[in-house]
C-alpha cells in the first residue's frame, strides 16, 4: 500500500505472534492487548479486523486516542454501539475514519452507482437481489467457536457474508422505510443464527424491494435487478451487466400509447423503438479490492482524497441487517429508524438462551 508502513499487529492468540515473528519484517511490533499497542505511539492510524462485536469497542478506543481507523465490515452487531461509534467520530474531524467496503472499489458497482444517480433509468420503482452463493457446509461453522453464533458473531449470513450487498444496495438504491422479512435460523446447518434471508422492502417515494440470501445453496445465484421509470439495469454474477434506457418515461408512454401501439408491442414489434441496450462486463476484482480501500484510507490521511466508504456509512447496513432480524422475530413489519433498545433487548434474550443450551450440552 503506497505511502503506509506495517509497524505493528496485535492478536490474542499466542500462534498468531509465532507466526509474526517468522513472516513479518522485524522490525513490526507485536502485541496481545489492543490497548498496549494503541498506546504505543507506534502507529498513527490502525485496522480493526477483529470478531464483529469487538469492531466499535476498539474503534472508540482507537478514535479516543486520535487515531485514524478503519473499521472491516460489519461496522458491528447492533446500531445502539454502532451510533455511539459514530457520533465520537463525528466529534473528531480531523482524522479519518473509514469502513473496508471493498466492494465499492469495484468499477462495475461504481460504473452502476453513477448511472441511477444519473437519473438514466429515472425513478426507481424496485429493486431485487438474490445473492446466493455463500454457500458454506457445516465444516466452516465447526471450524471456530465463535461463528455461527449470537454472543460470538451476532447474527449469521446477514452480519458475516452479506454485508458488502446490503451496503451496495443501499449505496445505489437508498435506503428503505420499512423492511419485512423471513428469516430460518439454522436452515439445514446444526447452527443457531440465520443462515437464509427473504426480505420485503419499501422505500419512500414507494418503490419496493427484495432481498433475499442464505448459505445452503451450492448452486447459488447472483442477480441484481434496479428497475426505474425510464429504464432498467441487470447484473449478473457481479460481472455482467446490461442497462436497458428507455426513450422516454414509462409514464409518458401509458399516456400516449394507443390500443393499436399496445397490440403491436405485445407481438413484440416496435419494442427497439422504445429502448437502447447496453452491455458490458467487468473482470473479476478479487484479490485488488481491500489494497485499493486501504490506498484510498491512506490518499485520505495525506492528501484529503474523498473516502470511498466513510466510517459512519457503516450502520446503514447494520441498520437493514437488525431490522430484517428484528421483524422476523416480532413477525411484523419495522419501520426505520427501528427501536435500537427493542432490537437490543431481543439480542440479548437469543444470547441468553444460547448460553443456557450450552450449559444444557455440558450438564
Amino acid at each position: 500500500v503506497k505511502n503506509a508502513r506495517l509497524t505493528a499487529v496485535c492478536d490474542v492468540n499466542p500462534e498468531k505472534k509465532e507466526w509474526a515473528l517468522e513472516k513479518l519484517p522485524k522490525d513490526v511490533k507485536f502485541f496481545d492487548n489492543y490497548i498496549d499497542m494503541l498506546d504505543s505511539k507506534e502507529i498513527d492510524a490502525v485496522l480493526i479486523a477483529t470478531p464483529h462485536y469487538d469492531h466499535p469497542v476498539i474503534a472508540i478506543e482507537a478514535l479516543n486516542r486520535d487515531l485514524h481507523t478503519l473499521v472491516e465490515k460489519p461496522a458491528g452487531v447492533y446500531t445502539k454501539k454502532v451510533r455511539e461509534m459514530n457520533e465520537l467520530a463525528e466529534s473528531k474531524p480531523h482524522l479519518t475514519f473509514g469502513m473496508m467496503f471493498n466492494q465499492r472499489t469495484n468499477p462495475l458497482y461504481q460504473k452502476i452507482k453513477e448511472i441511477v444517480s444519473n437519473g438514466e433509468i429515472g425513478e426507481i420503482r424496485r429493486t431485487n437481489w438474490i445473492i446466493t452463493t455463500w454457500w458454506r457446509p457445516q465444516a466452516y461453522y465447526d471450524m471456530s467457536s465463535w461463528r455461527a453464533t449470537w454472543s460470538g458473531e451476532g447474527g449469521g449470513v446477514l452480519a458475516n457474508q452479506a454485508p458488502h450487498q446490503l451496503d451496495l444496495w443501499q449505496w445505489i438504491c437508498g435506503m428503505p422505510s420499512k423492511v419485512r422479512a423471513n428469516l430460518q435460523f439454522g436452515s439445514h446447518r446444526n447452527i443457531a443464527v440465520e443462515d437464509d434471508v427473504t426480505a420485503f422492502v419499501e422505500y419512500p417515494n414507494g418503490a419496493t424491494g427484495t432481498f433475499i440470501t442464505c448459505t445452503h445453496d451450492i448452486l447459488g445465484t447472483d442477480r441484481f435487478e434496479i428497475h426505474g421509470d425510464k429504464g432498467k439495469i441487470l447484473v449478473e454474477g457481479s460481472k455482467k451487466v446490461t442497462v436497458k434506457r428507455m426513450k422516454e418515461s414509462e409514464n409518458e408512454l401509458n399516456k400516449r400509447l394507443t390500443f393499436a401501439d399496445v397490440a403491436n408491442l405485445f407481438r413484440g414489434e416496435g419494442m427497439s423503438d422504445i429502448f437502447d441496450v447496453e452491455e458490458f462486463e467487468i473482470p473479476d476484482q478479487w484479490g485488488t479490492q481491500h489494497i485499493n480501500v486501504m490506498i484510498n484510507f491512506t490518499e485520505a490521511i495525506l492528501e484529503g482524497t474523498p473516502l470511498l466508504a466513510p466510517g459512519t456509512e457503516g450502520i446503514k447496513g447494520v441498520m437493514l441487517s437488525n431490522a430484517m432480524h428484528l421483524s422476523s422475530w416480532l413477525g411484523k413489519d419495522v419501520e426505520l429508524p427501528f427501536n435500537e433498545d427493542l432490537y437490543l433487548s431481543e439480542l440479548n434474550k437469543r444470547i441468553e438462551e444460547e448460553a443456557k443450551n450450552k450449559e444444557e450440552v455440558f450438564a
